[in-house]
């Protein structure tokens, strides 16, 4: 039987939705770059991967499909995204650039592939632009009523492992600890 995982470091861990895993996140997974650098359609700053961020150790779950065509299209669907913004590894592929260690680690959990949501940074509606520190703090400090709750409750619930060095100035500047789940 294969045994296909999605990995997740933002808001799949606390809030998967419809995605067909097995309830339970790993904390076990690759390490991951990843940094709040993707202002969201609705105001939010989101955790993405990032060729320069710190890498971090990510979660992971075991999607209920065996077919890695019917997992990637489910994460497709919980993320709103296109296709290609999916990530898939599976043995005899390279490792992904940014995920370096994917084939070891997938080995070593007896993996047949692995599913993740591959989307580039975004700040103010422009594709692939890393906005500073200092800039997603502004952002995020100017937000107010549900648009603030809600950015505040996806960083709040970030997996606390997802210590990521935006993520302390959050929390310092706007007082934003984590969440105790």
């Amino acid at each position: 039987m294969r045994r296909i995982a999605c990995l997740g470091w933002g808001s799949l861990v606390w809030d998967p939705r419809e995605l067909p895993i097995q309830r339970q996140w790993f904390q076990d997974g690759p390490l991951v770059p990843v940094e709040f650098l993707r202002h969201s359609s609705d105001d939010r700053i989101t955790l993405v991967l990032n060729e320069d961020a710190v890498p971090v150790r990510s979660l992971w779950a075991l999607m209920d499909s065996n077919d890695v065509d019917v997992a990637r299209e489910a994460l497709r669907s919980r993320e709103g995204t296109k296709e290609d913004r999916i990530g898939v590894w599976q043995p005899g592929m390279n490792a992904p650039e940014l995920i370096p260690d994917m084939p070891g680690w997938a080995e070593n959990k007896g993996l047949s592939a692995v599913v993740w949501t591959a989307l580039p940074p975004k700040f103010h509606e422009k594709n692939c632009v890393v906005p500073s520190c200092d800039e997603v703090i502004g952002h995020l400090s100017k937000l107010i009523g549900a648009k603030r709750d809600n950015a505040e409750r996806y960083v709040r619930n970030a997996p606390r492992q997802i210590d990521t060095p935006y993520r302390r100035q959050i929390e310092a500047k706007l007082g934003w600890d984590a969440a105790h789940l």
